[in-house]
């Protein structure tokens, strides 16, 4: 999958990270995907809701260790 932007939002929590997603998105075009990093557990239930409120694809997430804590990575295709 290529990624056209990546958005480091770790050490972030709710809805800094959402935020931040959205304004990227806007300056992405239709189709393009966003990478976002994120350490907020809750992330992973926010971007399920925003991916199905605003119409953007929610390609893919997944969980991961990092130095020592877990990381959340989310995929957003832009509609």
């Amino acid at each position: 999958m290529d990624i056209h932007k990546e958005l480091d939002a770790r050490g972030l929590t709710c809805p800094l990270p959402i935020l931040k997603a959205k304004k990227a998105l806007s300056d992405m075009h239709s189709g393009e995907v966003l990478k976002v990093l994120a350490t907020d557990p809750g992330s992973v239930r926010d971007f399920q809701a925003f991916a199905r409120q605003t119409g953007n694809d929610l390609v893919d997430q997944q969980a991961q260790q990092s130095e020592g804590r877990d990381e959340y990575i989310h995929y957003l295709r832009r509609r």
